[in-house]
């Protein structure tokens, strides 16, 4: 069990000082500003009376904890008059609204920097600011919808159709990408002593999450008639299609545990064929080509055998063969609750219990980023409703309005002069490294002479590495020689941040700890991120997106798989296959999910730096990130309220949060409050169905939830999902059509383009292509939208930064030191 914590053991915060103004209402505000309050900000949540609408959330313990909170009518001039003050005393203010919304409480670039010169603004919205799309409501199933991603969790029903989930990816991905975008400026402000307006937006956000998957669809795009798509991971029959089936198994033991495999490496896959006894019935000719097996039928028989393999024994017995055997390992899938009781996760303290005077003992997960080996900060519990109103409303009276600054005009990105070395492989480390390349620092990223296994492991050369790759230098370089490792030291004693992404033990071996490094560069800000840990019982165990999703709880969210595995055999593959889809689309997964954790970690790091705090041991693991997204989901207490559930056929929520049939599709429509009935009965026309009695109020509505789902089922059938979009939209009626292909090519297209999700780069492999905008708009500070780089590109010039003349390049060439 997690310790208690009572918040006054683990130091204030490399943070401390830095007052934030919380004027969100919705969770990905909440999840940013949870954040900065966990790095020792001083957050002061701002609820209208009657409180906050995060308090109907049952993980608002966690959303809201450490935090101060007023009571603030911003109708009434007094109030807002305090506000002004707040603002006048704040670094940071963050509100999650729309557009217009912003505009008119005067929360845009102009105003904040006429009244507050050094305000750095976060304003999170759900489309952006800019595009054709802005002024619509910003609910995350709509984002999800129209970019593709419910499409592609298609495979957790029985046909084609999208499928809703409620891991809340867009809004993490926003609150990620706003702390990024904050603790960009406040590094920047340091330089020109102004603030500025940063924005972050759900779609962009959701469109981090899927690390190598874009360059796949741009080579079928380009390329029609040379690769063809490996389609869906099963048929409509529910057969295998894709040899990553066996490799990443998922199966029941005897005793009614889900565990994910993932055997991806041929040695690996040799291992894990033996442990099941499947070694020697591979030489009969049937299974001739595996694992590239010829025809439906042979991969389902294989598929079926090696899960009734798996059901042989028991958890424990396969607890002890992952003990025997460290090349064969299968994670536990757990809910969000049993995450926090993961052994990793209990050795590192990332589970606490903080008391509250009227819920009792609130479990939680500690802060994203551990430092030291402990949390960041001690948690604090939440506040109960304007609970520091008088302190804070005298707080406001005492601050001096700034005086006016004579603004300057756009500058350069906020990380300009910024070094990162990244010493890592594959995506969810080095992918928050790229974060930062498009926030302006230069990012070295040091490659083995074959190169990071990113660029092979698709048919089309660097296409797996091309999303990871943007806007870095790579350096080819054997580590295993001295003059490598005297090359790498040389390197160190240039940069400001060094990444490390290797399991645990791992840098210690080659020499790549935070002592060694530091002992050539005491300035160093040092991060790990690693999948597990950097020690600890899973610390040397290989982490993959579907291991992570299943730990973490992410994968049974989506899946909505709880309980015991089936004892019917075809509901047990029913389920394994919806666990697989719940987990392992590229779309959205745990690699991106982490990799947003690894950049907040990054910068968070730089700027304790920057303001006197060295933090020694900073750690953001994948399993870590995973659970901090899910904080909504795991935060727990006796009484907690149930999260609403998909239905069996993934279609919503409930009937006013879901998806229907159109004439020629799918639509969602989301209208779940109480003032969104009124106008969406207005936008359908006032069909006379819709006056029952049993619709006639929130709660009768609730009660007769499937009823009314027949009722707009039958209006929505009448036209087309892009007429509904264009008439209910035109009247402030959330409802967007839902886009039926995968979501990493959707995003490519025109319309995407056009509304600035994606933007030029060139390529010295893909020439000009389309890749995903940077994660941040500010209002002075520019980005950068680079793209990657081949192998070994930046050898030469690296070299000749650290002094190295060109006949000395050429005998480490030579000496297969370099490439």
């Amino acid at each position: 069990m997690p310790d208690r914590n009572d918040g006054a053991d683990l130091g204030e915060g490399p943070l401390h000082g830095i007052v934030v103004i919380d004027l969100s209402t919705t969770l990905p505000g909440a999840q940013a500003t949870q954040f900065l309050a966990d790095a020792g900000a001083d957050v002061i949540l701002v609820e209208p009376p009657g409180g906050s609408p995060l308090r109907a959330n049952p993980g608002w313990p966690g959303l809201l904890r450490g935090k101060r909170s007023i009571t603030l009518d911003l109708r009434d001039d007094t109030d807002r008059a305090t506000l002004d003050g707040l603002f006048a005393g704040a670094d940071v203010a963050v509100a999650a609204m729309r557009p217009a919304a912003a505009a008119r409480l005067g929360f845009t670039a102009e105003e904040l920097a006429a009244r507050y010169p050094r305000l750095v603004a976060a304003l999170i919205t759900g489309w952006g600011t800019l595009g054709p799309w802005s002024d619509r409501k910003g609910y995350e199933a709509l984002i999800l919808a129209k970019s593709g991603v419910l499409h592609s969790k298609h495979q957790l029903t029985t046909g084609p159709d999208p499928a809703h989930v409620t891991t809340p990816y867009a809004s993490f991905a926003a609150a990620q990408a706003a702390v990024h975008g904050i603790l960009a400026a406040l590094l920047e402000r340091e330089e020109s002593g102004l603030g500025q307006l940063v924005e972050s937006d759900l779609v962009t956000g959701v469109g981090a999450y899927d690390p190598y998957n874009w360059f796949y669809e741009l080579v079928l795009r380009r390329f029609p008639d040379a690769f063809q798509s490996l389609g869906a991971a099963f048929d409509q029959q529910g057969r295998p299609q894709t040899k990553l089936l066996y490799a990443l198994l998922i199966a029941a033991t005897a005793d009614g545990t889900w565990l994910q495999f993932a055997q991806t490496a041929p040695r690996l896959m040799q291992a894990w064929l033996k442990e099941l006894g499947l070694s020697t019935e591979l030489t009969d000719p049937k299974w001739e080509g595996f694992p590239l097996l010829p025809t439906p039928e042979l991969r389902f028989e294989w598929w079926n055998k090696m899960i009734s393999e798996v059901g042989e024994r028991t958890l424990k017995e396969w607890e002890e063969a992952f003990a025997r055997n460290p090349d064969v390992f299968g994670e536990q899938f757990r809910t969000p609750d049993e995450a926090l009781d993961h052994p990793q996760l209990v050795h590192e303290g990332r589970g606490v219990v903080v008391d509250d005077p009227d819920l009792g003992p609130v479990r939680q997960p500690s802060t994203l980023v551990h430092a030291a080996g402990r949390p960041l900060t001690g948690i604090r519990r939440a506040p109960r409703p304007g609970e520091h109103t008088r302190e804070l409303r005298a707080f406001a009276r005492s601050t001096t309005p700034p005086n006016s600054v004579a603004q300057q005009g756009r500058c350069g990105p906020p990380l300009a002069g910024v070094t990162v070395l990244e010493l890592g492989a594959m995506y969810a480390g080095p992918y928050g490294a790229t974060l930062l390349a498009d926030l302006g620092a230069r990012v070295i990223k040091v490659e083995p002479l074959d190169g990071d296994l990113i660029r092979t492991i698709m048919a089309f050369p660097e296409a797996g590495g091309a999303k990871v790759l943007q806007g870095k230098e790579s350096i080819a370089v054997d580590l295993r020689s001295p003059e490598g490792r005297q090359i790498l030291r040389e390197l160190v004693g240039q940069v400001d941040v060094v990444l490390q992404c290797y399991r645990a033990g791992a840098a210690t071996r080659i020499g790549v700890d935070e002592a060694s490094l530091k002992s050539i560069n005491p300035d160093l800000v040092y991060a790990n991120a690693p999948g597990y840990g950097i020690d600890g019982p899973y610390g040397s165990k290989p982490a993959y997106a579907p291991s992570i999703g299943a730990a973490s709880g992410v994968s049974v969210t989506d899946a909505q798989v709880v309980g015991r595995p089936a004892a019917d055999r075809d509901q047990l593959l029913s389920q394994a296959r919806k666990l697989y889809a719940g987990g392992t689309v590229p779309a959205v997964q745990s690699d991106g999910m982490a990799a947003l954790g690894v950049a907040s970690a990054l910068l968070l790091g730089i700027c304790a730096k920057r303001r006197g705090t060295a933090l020694t041991g900073i750690v953001a693991t994948m399993l870590g990130t995973s659970t901090q997204a899910l904080i909504a989901h795991n935060t727990s207490y006796a009484g907690r309220p149930a999260h609403p559930r998909v239905d069996p056929d993934f279609r919503g929520t409930g009937a006013l949060y879901r998806m229907y049939p159109a004439s020629d599709g799918w639509l969602f429509l989301a209208a779940p409050k109480e003032k969104e009935w009124a106008p969406l009965v207005a936008a359908l026309g006032d069909p006379g169905d819709l006056a029952d009695e049993r619709f006639a109020t929130s709660r009768a509505r609730a009660a007769h939830d499937g009823a009314l789902a027949d009722v707009l089922t039958k209006v929505f059938a009448t036209r087309t999902k892009a007429e509904w979009e264009a008439d209910l939209t035109a009247k402030d009626v959330g409802c967007v059509a839902v886009t039926q292909e995968p979501a990493e090519r959707h995003m490519q297209g025109d319309d995407f383009y056009a509304a600035g999700y994606a933007v030029d780069a060139v390529s010295p492999v893909f020439d000009e292509h389309r890749r995903l905008a940077p994660l941040n708009r500010f209002s002075r500070s520019t980005t950068k939208a680079e793209a990657g780089c081949t192998l070994g590109q930046h050898t030469d010039a690296l070299l000749r930064e650290l002094g190295y003349d060109e006949a000395r390049i050429a005998r480490l060439r030579e000496a297969r030191v370099v490439r």
